[in-house]
């Protein structure tokens, strides 16, 4: 969870700046476009086979 204070002299914009690279760094947005939808186990399976073989063929 991405979590920003604040600062006293700190403008609301350069608050919300912050923010978003946090959220960035903390890969929030990939994970949530992941469980988006339910995959079965047999689909995530398969395509974690998929990225094994991309990254073996090259």
């Amino acid at each position: 969870m991405a979590n920003v204070r604040l600062g006293s002299s700190e403008s609301f914009e350069s608050m919300l700046r912050r923010f978003t690279k946090q959220v960035e760094q903390d890969r929030i947005m990939a994970e949530v476009r992941r469980r988006r939808f339910y995959e079965k186990p047999s689909v995530v399976r398969k395509k974690k086979e998929a990225v094994k073989k991309r990254k073996t063929a090259r």
